[in-house]
């Protein structure tokens, strides 16, 4: 007679059960775990969709220089290119959103990488200006819609407890983009001729496609957040995030146009420094191919950490209380930056951590946010029709920087962008506070 007790399986196994699957959620990385097989699976598909959707967009930021000696070009044109593809990308975006509401975030994801992969590459063939002008608004298509769709995709496996860190680890995604492009900037402009080099950047866009074949094969929406959407009508319905409250029912009108003043306040800055600073320290500092690379790792290590911190805090603070403190610190980033006394290189140097972060870490909270303010039938609509915009309209702000950069400076220009995180402040105090709120 065997004498082995038989496993326990009362309220205390379960009790220990659940006390084990606590003690993995509550670690560094608890946030990872509790995403599940399905959810990290989705979650690499985002973070890899978001980092190469960051590397093809700053091929042109970081080739701005060269292309401007190529085609002969003032400040007002090549930050018209900035300008076209954010304005494009507001219209890829909400398009994105009402797809990913109509036919599942999957499927919306890999059309947009497809399109951005296709038309940066497009970009490198380009004779001449306008049709660079062109190629580079198409592929704003693309650029606009990936990260609502991928956010949303994780946001919808992610619970409340951890989905501000979640998605603040896919935002995290931009920096490591980011940082592959300045380093193959670095490589391609160091050892090709300039007229060429731009076109290499271009070209190496491509690498988007090896993506979607994986996402096709292993990447799947969240099972409870289907069946909710599709059994709701009313899925992808633009007049839904219009519709204003009536006979005691909130509607979403006003959720919907605080959004999007957010998000272009927030972008405004954002872009502002994002197009402009390799150009202020190329043309006004005077740095090498090689120097700029080396501020520009600072300032991306820093925009690394800012997103993964920023992720934390939102989580913590609240989603709120998280942009109002790094809105006001990256206006302070900007200001500091701009007024660094010619020859103090070191100093220079040193600003460009606080300033990735600062202006970083404000991102995190926006996936967990903008999914969190609406409902699952509308989610895509309203996260790509808000955030989308936001780029559109802040996209007015690396333009008006051009213009402005021939008689002010391109570093007396940048003071500019610390409006838009005032206007982002404002926009807040009348969007509610959505910590713990929980998504079908």
């Amino acid at each position: 007679m065997s004498t082995t007790p038989p496993p326990r399986s009362g309220p205390s196994a379960d009790i220990r059960s659940a006390a084990g699957e606590r003690a993995g959620e509550d670690g560094a990385f608890g946030w990872l775990h509790a995403l599940g097989p399905r959810g990290r699976r989705a979650f690499t598909g985002a973070f890899g969709g978001y980092a190469l959707d960051s590397y093809d967009y700053f091929t042109l930021p970081l080739s701005m220089v060269a292309l401007a000696a190529y085609f002969g070009l003032d400040s007002g044109q090549t930050g018209l290119f900035t300008t076209v593809t954010l304005v494009v990308s507001a219209a890829g975006g909400a398009v994105a959103g009402v797809v990913a509401d109509r036919v599942g975030r999957v499927r919306a994801l890999m059309i947009t990488v497809v399109t951005y992969a296709v038309f940066t590459v497009a970009c490198g063939f380009a004779p001449g200006y306008e049709t660079l002008l062109v190629f580079r608004a198409l592929q704003g298509l693309g650029f606009g819609g990936e990260w609502a769709v991928g956010a949303i995709l994780v946001a919808e496996y992610a619970g409340a407890r951890h989905r501000g860190r979640t998605l603040g680890a896919v935002q995290s995604a931009w920096a490591v983009g980011w940082g592959l492009a300045a380093v193959v900037y670095t490589l391609v402009f160091s050892f090709v001729d300039e007229d060429l080099a731009w076109r290499v950047m271009f070209w190496t866009g491509a690498l988007p496609a090896l993506l979607v074949v994986w996402l096709r094969r292993r990447v799947h929406d969240a099972p409870t957040a289907t069946a909710a959407r599709e059994q709701d009508q009313g899925r992808g319905s633009f007049a839904a995030v219009f519709r204003p409250g009536r006979d005691g029912v909130p509607g979403l009108l006003r959720t919907t146009l605080l959004a999007s003043l957010l998000s272009t306040g927030v972008q405004g800055g954002y872009y502002t420094l994002a197009t402009w600073v390799p150009t202020y320290l190329k043309s006004e500092r005077g740095l090498s191919v090689v120097g700029t690379g080396g501020y520009l790792a600072f300032l991306i290590s820093g925009a690394f950490l800012g997103y993964l911190t920023g992720g934390v805090l939102t989580d913590r603070l609240g989603r709120r209380n998280n942009i109002w403190l790094f809105a006001l610190l990256s206006a302070l980033c900007i200001l500091a930056y701009a007024n660094i006394p010619h020859g103090a290189g070191t100093l220079l140097l040193v600003l460009g951590f606080p300033l990735g972060f600062c202006m970083s870490a404000i991102f995190s909270g926006f996936g967990s946010y903008l999914s969190e303010l609406y409902p699952t039938a509308v989610r895509g609509t309203g996260q790509g029709f808000t955030y989308n915009t936001g780029r559109a309209v802040g996209a007015v702000f690396p333009t008006v920087v051009g213009f402005l950069a021939d008689s002010w400076g391109v570093g007396g220009a940048l003071v500019f962008g610390a409006i838009g995180y005032g206007v982002a402040a404002l926009a807040l105090l009348g969007l509610p506070e959505t910590r713990g709120r929980e998504l079908a």
